[in-house]
């Protein structure tokens, strides 16, 4: 009798094989299926509920990922600047009232170093980071996920080592770049990412993995959260060192937990060679593969989709200060602090609003849900004058990071089960683009359109994510026509005949 997994065949082959066991008068059975293990029919064969998720090595990375980037800057000003030359005052009602900036050309004169040198330490990261992410990726596809968990958490403790020398002997800003490189050769954070979404894909069945997901994206905003919370006030109170020791202890605990806490997911581990080409042409050949042709377009459409929506993501999150900042909402600390709070609570509703939608409907239509949420919270907030309207641009965003899980399951079942560390890598590497990316459009595009409407980039952000909601509806309305034609095809052939 042959097995029928629903999970391992296509949506049309699925279709097809059981109008051929309907023909013959046989049942198709279910692979394992006895009465002994009905759990494993229900809730998949990888259930992991018992052993040790990837989500607090998110968490812990991501918090020594925060502190990093929230620290670097004020320290980098810091050592370029003179002994008691002022920092002006961005929020105090002169600057806000009138648009004005300070005139003192050393600080201007710091603020471009300081600027020149985080681009430099990012591009850095990032180029360095594009080879050896899609190199371990597919290499965690043969020898295991816990070798690339570790291997990142060690280097960015590294880094974090280096940056304390940097500190401790008042060296030269350019030994930043020096550790992030090394940091980036070892995969860096984002190889943290990729791994820990395929040890998401690897240890839950396909019905389960977009909640799964969505778990770990929520940690996203979590981890985030407390970094932003309660970095300014310690830094505010020891400076600038004590944080990069934290950074440092995060690291090493990430580090620890993924060597000696985390149960290895890939099932059938290989030895395999590292250094490699093979590992560049598997990702390659993702997307460009001959055989099954429908399922790498669409891989293809789900990636142009990612990309606009994270890019907006990124490119509208960096502005939010900005614009509180200025006129005419001149917000205070305190309302700067309550808005950031409510950008990341939109991980913890977009995961609860995911979960209880996902009772009535297909994850292609929570998505859907998703984008209107972010696209109108949006459009709001671009036109925001007021207070009261900004914090209702906030509420309206309550279900915008829906979509991003739905995305990342959909591309998880486009692929095999041995190509999912490829596919993270893919994605992660995708997804720093779009942090340089909405770097450079919307940071420019923010100054370029103030004076006729301070909020274009968010209203121009709305109108970007117009093509992800076009995209990815067409792509369900199609899959629907084409499996519905496979079936009224096979129900018509017995009449036929």
């Amino acid at each position: 009798m042959e097995d029928l997994d629903p999970d391992t065949l296509s949506r049309t082959d699925y279709i097809e094989t059981r109008e051929s066991h309907f023909q013959r008068g046989t049942e198709p059975r279910l692979p394992n299926h006895s009465p002994g293990n009905t759990k494993d029919l229900l809730y998949g064969d990888n259930d992991s509920s018992k052993a040790a998720r990837a989500e607090p090595c998110l968490r812990i990375s991501l918090f020594a990922t925060q502190r990093r980037s929230g620290s670097l800057p004020p320290f980098a000003g810091k050592r370029t600047t003179t002994a008691g030359s002022p920092r002006p005052n961005a929020t105090s009602p002169s600057s806000c009232g009138n648009g004005s900036t300070s005139d003192d050309p050393l600080q201007q004169e710091v603020e471009v170093l300081v600027s020149h040198w985080n681009l430099y330490i990012n591009l850095g990261g990032f180029f360095v980071g594009l080879f050896s992410v899609t190199l371990f990726g597919p290499w965690s596809d043969s020898v295991g996920r816990r070798p690339t968990l570790i291997l990142p958490a060690v280097g960015m403790a590294v880094q974090a080592a280096i940056y304390l020398l940097v500190m401790y002997l008042q060296l030269h800003v350019a030994y930043f770049l020096l550790g992030r490189i090394l940091s980036g050769l070892m995969g860096d954070y984002n190889l943290i990412l990729a791994s820990c979404f395929a040890y998401v894909a690897d240890t839950s069945d396909k019905r389960a993995r977009t909640f799964r997901v969505a778990v770990l994206e929520a940690c996203l905003g979590i981890a985030g959260m407390l970094a932003s919370i309660g970095g300014g006030q310690w830094r505010k109170a020891q400076g600038y060192i004590n944080p990069f020791w934290l950074v440092l202890a995060a690291s090493l605990a990430a580090a620890l937990y993924a060597a000696f806490c985390l149960q290895e997911s890939v099932k059938q581990q290989k030895p395999a060679k590292l250094f490699t080409l093979s590992h560049y042409k598997t990702v390659y050949r993702l997307y460009t593969a001959s055989e099954h042709r429908s399922s790498r377009q669409q891989l293809a459409l789900y990636s142009l989709a990612f990309f606009l929506l994270v890019t907006v993501h990124f490119g509208t999150k960096d502005l939010f200060v900005l614009y509180e900042l200025g006129s005419p909402l001149c917000w205070a600390a305190d309302l700067i602090g309550y808005g950031s709070a409510a950008s990341y609570l939109t991980y913890l509703s977009s995961l609860g609003g995911l979960r209880l939608l996902q009772l009535c409907l297909e994850d292609t239509w929570v998505a859907e849900i998703g984008l209107f949420s972010n696209i109108s919270g949006l459009v709001v907030i671009s036109l925001a004058t007021t207070t009261p309207l900004m914090f209702t641009g906030y509420g309206l965003l309550f279900l915008s990071m829906a979509a991003t899980p739905v995305i990342r399951a959909r591309l998880s079942k486009l692929v095999s089960e041995t190509e999912q560390g490829a596919l993270f890598a893919s994605v992660a590497c995708l997804e720093a683009l779009c942090s340089l990316v909405a770097a450079g459009v919307f940071n420019s595009l923010y100054p370029a359109t103030l004076h006729f409407m301070r909020g274009f980039p968010f209203l121009f952000g709305a109108i970007i994510l117009l093509i992800p909601a076009a995209v990815i509806g067409w792509i369900e309305i199609w899959d629907s026509n084409h499996d519905y034609s496979h079936f009224s095809d096979a129900s018509l052939t017995p009449a036929d005949g």
